[in-house]
C-alpha cells in the first residue's frame, strides 16, 4: 500500500515523499516500515507501543488511533506530524 511520508520523517525513506509498504495491521505495517527504513517507527511509536502525541495516523483519510486495526492492500496511508515551536 501506499504510504505518505511527511517532511520530518523523509531523512529515514530517503527523501521520499512516499513509500510502499505492507502489512495485514498498522503496527505490521509501520514493523515493515521500520525494517526499511530503519529508526522510523520509533519517532512515531514510543516505548510502551503508543502512537506519540505530534504523530496522527489516517487510512484512505479516516483517523486511527488502534494499531491492530487491519489493512488491505489498496489501502493509502498518511502520516501526519503536528508543529510546534516557540
Amino acid at each position: 500500500m501506499r504510504v505518505a511520508i511527511p517532511s520530518p520523517l523523509r531523512s529515514y525513506t530517503r527523501g521520499r515523499d512516499e513509500v510502499t509498504a505492507t502489512g495485514a495491521t498498522f503496527a505490521e505495517l509501520l514493523d515493515n516500515l521500520d525494517h526499511a527504513c530503519p529508526g522510523i517507527r520509533f519517532r512515531m511509536i514510543d516505548e510502551q507501543g503508543r502512537i506519540r502525541r505530534h504523530i496522527r495516523f489516517f487510512v484512505n483519510r479516516e483517523p486511527v488511533s488502534d494499531l491492530a486495526q487491519a489493512l488491505h492492500a489498496d489501502d493509502e496511508v498518511q502520516i501526519i506530524c503536528a508543529l510546534s515551536g516557540g
